[in-house]
């Protein structure tokens, strides 16, 4: 059963985190999908320090599509898993040439045919370049706080999505994501959550559990 007092706690989020914005530093659409596959597994302000060296190196679809991987990896080494990161960043420039003449495409089944690119990365992309919400972005943040606060019991992210899909409101999805992650960062910490502190405790499951 849902937590019942799912619109109280999405009021109080609002409340708390007005300012609801995409916390990677880009310039183009391009550059945002580069930037959140690099997030994976990594801090944002990690991407922010290491991204602008990439993007200068290779800013465009283009560019990226003819760069070497050896070339990228040195590039991304600190963000983690850059063998991999660096195959997908060069997979999607291809694909954004071959697929869409290099253009942002601007629906999620377009998105997803992009390599390295599943569900929470063309959420984010779609949200933050377009306005579009054809989901909710599940982060470990989201994941987190979506099982503490009782609107899920599982850990699969799209399993998370198709739960909080039912009991958000379709003109929250764009923003919900993002307060989530704030609270998730500032106050609902993964080993030592804030309970004492936190607005949410009154209507929260886990508190002090």
């Amino acid at each position: 059963m849902a937590n019942p007092h799912t619109s109280k706690i999405i009021k109080e989020l609002k409340r708390l985190y007005p300012d609801v914005r995409c916390f990677l530093h880009y310039e183009t659409p391009f550059q945002l999908l580069c930037a959140v596959i690099l997030s994976a597994q990594c801090t944002d302000e990690r991407v922010n320090l290491v991204a602008p060296g990439l993007f200068k190196a290779f800013p465009t679809p283009e560019k990226m599509a003819k760069a070497k991987l050896k070339d990228i990896e040195k590039l991304i080494k600190s963000t983690g898993f850059y063998h991999n990161k660096a195959k997908n960043l060069s997979g999607a420039a291809q694909a954004l040439l071959a697929l869409y003449q290099g253009k942002m495409p601007k629906t999620l089944g377009e998105m997803i045919q992009i390599p390295g690119v599943g569900r929470k990365t063309a959420n984010v992309v779609l949200g933050e370049v377009y306005g579009i919400s054809e989901g909710i972005t599940v982060d470990t943040h989201v994941t987190r706080l979506s099982n503490r606060l009782g609107w899920t019991k599982h850990q699969d992210a799209v399993k998370i999505e198709r739960d909080l899909i039912q009991i958000v409101p379709k003109e929250e999805w764009l923003t919900f994501s993002h307060r989530l992650i704030q609270h998730g960062r500032k106050v609902c910490d993964a080993r030592k959550p804030l309970c004492g502190a936190c607005t949410l405790a009154k209507w929260c499951p886990s508190a002090e559990v």
